[in-house]
């Protein structure tokens, strides 16, 4: 029984974990040209035009790709 204990314990402390993280970074995503906030999709999707903005009131960089 102390196997299984500590694997709920080990399992309880890995999801409490996870989920303060996930709380502690504030972020949205937003169209770029407007500065509008948009739903998540675009940013996760990757669409191009929108990036995760947050309230550390700087953008993060983008990675553009070179044309040969």
């Amino acid at each position: 029984m102390s196997k299984t204990r500590s694997t709920l314990l080990a399992a309880a402390v890995l999801v409490a974990g996870l989920g303060l993280t996930g709380c502690s970074e504030k972020r949205w995503c937003e169209h770029d040209a407007t500065d509008t906030k948009v739903s998540d999709r675009f940013c996760k999707n990757n669409t191009p035009g929108y990036e995760w903005e947050s309230g550390s009131g700087h953008k993060k960089s983008k990675k553009t790709k070179k044309k040969h």
